[in-house]
């Protein structure tokens, strides 16, 4: 890192969390279905009451997802490995300390920000690890952070989106060139003029799967969707790729994004595409929807339908990613003027 900031000075990276044991999954259904950031269950006073109806009906099938993929989400391991890395990476000697909180299952953020208070951090980078911005994500996020930050003398920088961050998509078009490698294709460079979609791309079709939201949301103005498509811009302007954009893991009873994911399967296989390359482009780690939905659920439906399967590996704590990660942080430290 080329301007160091002082050791008052501190990363938090934000994520969504996820339960760390079989007996955490209820709990954590419970946490989520309680953000009325993310789904109104009824009038407020119904929300928490009907929040733990929903997680108590959806636990076991909840449950059994996760016995197939350890036993526990991996997401709060991969993130604190992404910290630890992200921490070396700014500096050798540690003057940077870079932290973890979660919104919905421990590290809590109402757990981490008075431990940060006690190290002496006057001041925190705040880095969510959405690249694309919504409401239902970062903003839930950072509202439960300024609601519990409000009560310390520490002054926050947040970043709130890097949906075009040129690092980022580096690693991800990184990731890209190696998946599609195992249908044993090759990729190439952009040689315009290029089509809508990039529509040179051999055999191998790539499908970016974000996480749905309500279509509500999108309406009242998210930039969510917009940000997801300037992400694979900047993807098909680094490597000539024939795609498609679907959602995955809507729940609720109101109208999510579409297509869903099953149904760009379908319609795929229909279009006689045998091969599938999986890009989780909201993702930045692996846990249940890349881990279950994808490699399992999507996995199976595509055979069913005649079509081989392949997920990207996850960005986790990939090299190019932590890159990013730094060159994200270090403009972050810049903009807020807390360089020297």
């Amino acid at each position: 890192m080329d301007h160091k900031a002082d050791e008052t000075t501190g990363v938090l990276l934000l994520n969504l969390g996820g339960p760390d044991s079989l007996s955490a999954v209820r709990p954590f259904l419970f946490n989520l279905f309680s953000d009325r950031r993310i789904i109104r269950l009824g009038p407020s006073f119904m929300q928490k009451p009907l929040a733990y109806l929903i997680s108590s009906l959806r636990a076991k099938k909840t449950m059994d997802a996760y016995r197939l993929i350890g036993g526990k989400s991996p997401i709060s391991d991969i993130t604190t490995a992404q910290a630890k890395a992200l921490e070396e990476a700014l500096n050798s000697s540690k003057l940077l300390r870079v932290y973890v909180a979660m919104r919905y299952w421990h590290p809590l953020i109402e757990e981490i920000i008075p431990e940060i208070f006690k190290n002496g951090i006057k001041r925190l980078i705040v880095l969510s690890l959405y690249p694309q911005y919504s409401v239902a994500t970062t903003g839930s996020s950072i509202s439960k952070l300024n609601e519990v930050i409000s009560k310390y003398p520490i002054e926050i920088h947040v970043i709130n989106s890097w949906y075009d961050n040129t690092l980022y998509i580096d690693a991800l078009v990184d990731k890209i060139r190696k998946g599609i490698e195992l249908f044993g294709q090759q990729t190439t460079p952009p040689h315009p003029p290029l089509g809508k979609g990039g529509l040179r791309g051999g055999e191998v079709h790539v499908l970016f799967s974000a996480h749905s939201l309500p279509v509500k949301f999108i309406e009242e103005g998210d930039p969510y969707v917009d940000h997801i498509r300037e992400t694979i811009n900047g993807i098909t302007k680094k490597i000539d790729i024939k795609w498609s954009l679907s959602y995955q893991s809507k729940s609720g009873p109101v109208q999510w994004l579409e297509p869903s994911t099953e149904k760009m399967l379908e319609e795929l296989a229909h279009k006689d595409i045998k091969n599938i390359l999986v890009v989780p482009i909201s993702f930045v780690s692996d846990h249940i929807e890349t881990l279950y939905e994808i490699d399992i659920l999507y996995r199976n439906m595509a055979g069913k339908l005649g079509t081989k399967l392949n997920r990207i590996e996850s960005l986790n704590t990939s090299p190019l990613f932590i890159k990013a990660l730094k060159d994200i942080v270090v403009k972050g430290i810049k903009e807020a003027g807390w360089e020297g």
